[in-house]
């Protein structure tokens, strides 16, 4: 009998607590944890996310501070704009979000976010630091992963754990994440050899490869832990993840669904990453 691990269940158990710290920092400090959230152009799909955001900022008693830039914005309009916000002192976490027109360079602008106001967690320096299991602030959708798995007292240390999806964004954090924990880490990719007996012999399988239904019933381990990071449409338009979810729950002890498993979690740790970059930009 498999398990389902309700990640918007837990995201709310998790906000609840988030607001509780936000608050005692304004209690503390005398001013609200702030986040500036950077959107150019007119990508539907970024102005769902960010509208999300906003909202999620003013459930957890984050304020936020959003910038809208037009899609001709030039490379040293928006530089010149990051360079104001990381400088302003009320701002605790700054989030560009991605992907930017094709006119900017993002690797340009993101290097102008420092390390302790990266929420995303993407910074070269947060990224080394992960890798060296060093304090940092941890990119969202990896750290949702493992919080999720921890609520659910699911055993990593020891256990064998395969990615699927080797992305800076999602792949490899969560590999060091996951080595980091003590489990033995396969990462898998569009070049590996034999990805079928690789996935059938993980404890914890990971999916993050962008594939609708990609992982299937004959991959998956008897008693495996299932995760589907994966937001994708189907050939009816229904919203599915990068696991056939149907033909593999039977299989699994625990499995994430789409919606309601790691997304509503990736938001949530833009939240705490937020609150907790504030905090420690107080040094505590």
């Amino acid at each position: 009998m498999y398990n389902i691990i309700d990640g918007k269940k837990l995201a709310g158990e998790m906000r609840s607590e988030i607001k509780t710290q936000a608050l005692e920092f304004k209690s503390r400090f005398k001013r609200e944890v702030g986040l500036a959230v950077v959107l150019a152009g007119d990508d539907a799909a970024s102005q769902v996310y960010v509208k999300n955001k906003i909202k999620a900022c003013e459930e957890v008693g984050i304020k936020s501070f959003a910038y809208y830039l037009p899609n001709d914005v030039s490379q040293n309009q928006i530089e010149d704009l990051i360079k104001e916000i990381v400088g302003d002192d009320n701002i605790d976490g700054v989030l560009v979000q991605l992907p930017l027109p094709p006119q900017i360079d993002a690797e340009r602008v993101l290097k102008l976010i420092p390390s302790d106001k990266d929420v995303d967690g993407f910074s070269a320096e947060n990224m080394g630091k992960l890798c060296i299991g060093e304090q940092c602030l941890v990119a969202c959708t990896p750290h949702g992963v493992l919080k999720a798995l921890e609520a659910y007292n699911v055993q990593i240390k020891g256990r064998k754990a395969v990615i699927v999806g080797r992305s800076n964004i999602v792949g490899k954090p969560l590999a060091m994440l996951l080595l980091n924990a003590d489990a033995t880490v396969t990462v898998c990719h569009s070049k590996t050899e034999n990805l079928k007996d690789e996935c059938i012999n993980a404890d914890i399988l990971i999916a993050a490869v962008g594939k609708a239904k990609f992982i299937t019933a004959e991959m998956v381990k008897p008693n495996a832990v299932v995760v589907d990071v994966g937001i994708n449409r189907d050939e009816n338009g229904k919203l599915c993840g990068d696991v056939d979810f149907e033909s593999v729950k039977e299989k699994c002890s625990y499995i994430t669904p789409v919606p309601g498993g790691i997304g509503p979690m990736t938001i949530t740790m833009l939240m705490y990453n937020t609150v907790t970059a504030a905090f420690r930009r107080k040094n505590c």
